[in-house]
């Protein structure tokens, strides 16, 4: 029986974290952390520790997907910069502040960012980005 090609995205896998959750696809990462969340370095490698999981030996991109407000320690930019296997990071957000602190962000993280207000968006782009790297 012939399954043929369905765009429909499918969850590899879906981890519940203190702070919220990270959702794992073919080739990227959709997180969402819970309202008033911190994220520290500390969480941050778990995150980290989870793309090591499944995407060691291939591209993959980023997607930060803000429904809630969380604050951030920017410095984990400095180790995100390190995977050299993350291609695309993109944030996703209909609030001004988020827009605001994407600048700030951006500053921490010299690599491929972009802040979208559609997620479809968002992720067209970070496929591209996988694709081409």
């Amino acid at each position: 029986m012939s399954v043929g090609s369905v765009k429909k995205k499918i969850i590899v896998r879906e981890y519940e974290l203190e702070i919220g959750k990270v959702q794992v696809f073919d080739d990227y990462m959709v997180a969402i952390f819970d309202e008033g969340a911190t994220l520290t370095l500390e969480r941050a490698y778990q995150i980290i520790g989870i793309s090591e999981i499944h995407f060691r030996e291939r591209n993959f991109g980023f997607i930060s997907l803000r429904k809630n407000s969380y604050a951030i320690d920017p410095t984990i930019y400095t180790y995100l910069k390190e995977l050299e296997n993350l291609k695309a990071f993109a944030i996703v957000s209909v609030k001004e502040i988020d827009m605001h602190n994407f600048k700030i962000e951006k500053l921490f993280y010299k690599k491929p960012m972009k802040f979208f207000i559609e997620f479809n968006n968002a992720l067209r782009w970070v496929k591209r980005r996988v694709r081409a790297n």
